[in-house]
């Protein structure tokens, strides 16, 4: 089973290639990933990792977290399930034309 890394506080210039590089030192990563801002196309400032062995992700997350890149000290965790999202009671659009029930 592999293990999923929050990875947060990341400086605005890291990239996906520099997060690979930071945690193979801990063993295999399978993925990693910086969110990127849709709309700026610039860092949301965290990102994810994902790596083959629990073991190693679990040394990662302790050798690597609170530790600084590019002068931002990174917070460093095992991710959190996504929570779903509360219905907000309006209809979705699944089109862009205006709904002219409303």
């Amino acid at each position: 089973m592999s293990t999923r890394i929050y990875v947060g506080n990341l400086p605005y210039t890291a990239t996906s290639e520099q997060l690979t590089q930071l945690f193979t030192e801990y063993g295999e990563v399978s993925e990693a990933t910086v969110v990127i801002d849709r709309d700026t196309g610039r860092s949301k400032g965290f990102g994810f990792v994902q790596m083959t062995s629990d073991a190693a992700a679990h040394t990662a997350i302790g050798a690597l977290n609170g530790t600084t890149l590019d002068d931002r000290a990174m917070r460093v965790s095992e991710a959190q399930a996504r929570a779903e999202r509360a219905d907000s009671g309006y209809p979705r659009r699944t089109s862009g034309y205006r709904d002219t029930r409303w």
